[in-house]
């Protein structure tokens, strides 16, 4: 017996959130390499991880889609839409989520900025007037206590940052939240591709007037070679094109929400790579991650089965 035909479609943009999410994990690891051990300037590496990004992508869509690369500039409107995607969703969101990082803690940060399931949810209610599903509620509730637990250690005070530091985490909360939700009209009518290729190049270019890559560059080493190329291909082309293609398939809540297995990667990397030493408390904040994914994918399979019976 076959799946539900609008069951598998939400099915498959948990799938592509998750994977979003997992590679957002991997890039975040290189991306405390960068910051961290190599020292790399933040507007410099911005500007070269936007740049670098933004013209791969629009070669991946003149290869794929040829004319149809540019078909997005004959509506004024559609134009309007890509422009505020590029800079409040995209630009702001990377700007301001190293910003929270540089001035407190990766956890504290990481926290803030998945306050935006919460701010979608709210959006949708003020908004479209949508009431939240029950279970995306027990979903969000069980991840963010998972999320704490699993980056903190059960350690509340790990999280003592500066006034300005908690500022900066709820604007990447926020910008996280307008990512999501500004491009879905746009990857409705054009190729995913195509939105975040000429999103990331217009994202660029602000970061590229304050500090231009070409000058007073850091020194390029093959370090600095890897880590920008992992950034860009990993957490850049493939993160943001995963999470576009998720929103041709679910609903902007539920590909939120997901973003809750970017920390339980990366804190699965950490050990991988670093050798930290983990503890129960630990543990259980990935197993209550799991568990969250588990009830959301069950939740919203439930609906889109219920929604499939009664169209037929």
């Amino acid at each position: 017996m076959n799946e539900p035909k609008v069951s598998k479609s939400v099915g498959r943009g948990i799938f592509f959130a998750a994977l979003a999410s997992t590679l957002w994990g991997i890039s975040g690891t290189m991306l405390q390499y960068v910051s961290q051990d190599i020292a790399i300037p933040a507007m410099w590496f911005i500007g070269a991880r936007t740049l670098g990004a933004g013209v791969i992508l629009i070669v991946i869509s003149l290869i794929l889609y040829g004319k149809r690369t540019f078909a997005i500039f004959h509506s004024g409107k559609d134009v309007l839409r890509l422009v505020m995607y590029a800079v409040f969703g995209l630009a702001a969101n990377i700007y301001t989520f190293y910003i929270s990082i540089e001035q407190g803690n990766a956890s504290a940060a990481t926290i803030l900025q998945y306050l935006a399931p919460l701010f979608i949810v709210l959006w949708a209610v003020g908004f479209h007037h949508e009431r939240p599903l029950r279970g995306d509620l027990i979903a969000f509730v069980l991840a963010l206590i998972g999320v704490v637990l699993a980056i903190t250690r059960g350690d509340i005070h790990s999280l003592a940052v500066p006034v300005s530091a908690i500022i900066w985490g709820i604007l990447s909360g926020v910008t996280a939240a307008m990512y999501v939700t500004i491009p879905k009209p746009l990857v409705a009518k054009y190729p995913p591709f195509v939105v975040l290729g000429w999103g990331t190049l217009i994202a660029s270019l602000g970061f590229n007037l304050v500090q231009p890559v070409w000058i007073n560059h850091p020194p390029l080493t093959p370090q600095l070679w890897m880590g920008l190329g992992t950034v860009i291909v990993v957490g850049t082309v493939g993160a943001f094109g995963s999470l576009l293609i998720s929103l041709q398939y679910a609903p902007e809540s539920v590909v939120s929400i997901m973003d809750a297995l970017q920390p339980v990667v990366t804190f699965i990397l950490t050990i991988i790579v670093f050798h930290t030493a983990i503890n129960v408390v630990e543990v259980i904040g990935v197993i209550l991650v799991l568990i969250a994914v588990y009830v959301l994918q069950r939740s919203r399979m439930a609906v889109a089965n219920n929604l499939d019976e009664m169209q037929k």
